[in-house]
């Protein structure tokens, strides 16, 4: 009799299975690529669209990128964003769903040479979290023979040191930059002058997936929204940040 009712009741039960969100990790508060708890966001928007593009929904958790790199590591997250393989943690790492290009600088009254990664290490460094390892084996190498490197959880924490000259260096995306200087306008002068050191390729990004099926079904999903156009589109809406 069992043996005639399980392929019944597991036709019943796999829409149910299909259903299950994806945990999704996404890093906090940085604009115009995550706007935390606003459901929008350049990264946020992409992911999410090659989720759904698979039939699937999205599960979003908010969390420093530290925390996100641990949570999948413990199974309580399905994937994680902004991330690659440099991270140190085992994944299945998506193909890339985008580039950004990270910088270093620096207040240009400082008057500082700085032509190589490698070059940083004479300086105080403030970046975001997971930096050591995304930024690749040279600059991982260069943060972890420098005593005055450190990593911010709250990226907003970076405009506030540089431009109050309390960090020689911070490395990131300026556009990340250029939004946090409307938010600490107040607290210190924003209109000082910065120059950018143009050290790194652009890096790629991708969500690390705990499951190898959860990975290829999400790279069918993004190149599924690069062929209709909807990746075009949501870049398009973030084009003036």
């Amino acid at each position: 009799m069992l043996s005639r009712v399980w392929p019944w009741l597991w036709l019943l039960l796999a829409p149910a299975v299909m259903a299950e969100p994806l945990r999704i990790g996404f890093g906090t508060h940085k604009p115009p690529y995550v706007f935390e708890g606003l459901s929008r966001g350049l990264e946020y928007e992409i992911v999410v669209a090659a989720v759904r593009a698979t039939g699937q929904e999205v599960e979003v958790r908010y969390a420093p990128m530290e925390r996100l790199h641990l949570a999948i590591s413990r199974g309580e997250l399905d994937g994680i964003a902004t991330t690659n393989a440099y991270s140190g943690v085992e994944a299945f790492y998506s193909e890339p769903y985008i580039h950004c290009q990270n910088v270093a600088m620096a207040l240009s009254s400082r008057s500082y040479r700085i032509n190589s990664i490698a070059d940083l290490g004479r300086y105080s460094i403030s970046t975001f979290q997971r930096a050591r390892h995304l930024l690749g084996p040279e600059f991982q190498a260069m943060a972890e023979a420098n005593p005055h490197y450190r990593e911010e959880a709250q990226q907003i924490n970076r405009n506030r040191l540089l431009y109050s000259g309390r960090i020689d260096v911070v490395v990131g995306d300026p556009r990340i930059m250029r939004y946090f200087n409307r938010e600490v306008g107040e607290q210190v002068d924003t209109t000082q002058p910065v120059t950018l050191y143009m050290l790194f390729p652009p890096t790629a990004y991708s969500v690390g997936f705990r499951l190898k099926e959860q990975r290829e079904r999400f790279d069918r999903g993004l190149a599924a929204i690069r062929a209709s156009g909807e990746y075009l589109q949501i870049e398009q809406r973030y084009a003036d940040y």
